[in-house]
């Protein structure tokens, strides 16, 4: 059997796993952001208080009476103690009367 070639096979297995967590319905979407309270979260990463302070310019040319809570009220939404002040922020948003968040991330 000189010259020819052992064949080797590899056992192959699918990368995905079965969903672990169920669908959820989206929340329900605001009308207006007129008088609402908007929450700028940043993960301190690639220009996000130019990308805010932007956004913040165009939401009050169309939404006027809209107010934001400033991403420093926050601090980081990475590193250390990014879980628990993600954990926290439901109440954090009760405490300022946030009735909508924009999260930005590095990319």
């Amino acid at each position: 059997m000189a010259g020819q070639r052992e064949e080797t096979r590899y056992e192959v297995v699918w990368p995905r796993s079965e969903r672990q967590q169920k669908r959820q319905p989206l929340a329900r979407r605001l009308e207006s952001l007129n008088g609402k309270t908007v929450a700028q979260l940043w993960d301190l990463r690639y220009r996000g208080n130019e990308v805010f302070r932007m956004l913040e310019e165009d939401l009050k040319a169309r939404f006027p009476e809209v107010r934001f809570v400033n991403w420093r009220e926050f601090g980081s939404t990475y590193g250390s103690n990014e879980r628990q002040l993600l954990a926290a922020l439901p109440e954090r948003f009760k405490e300022l009367g946030v009735d909508a968040a924009v999260s930005a991330m590095g990319c």
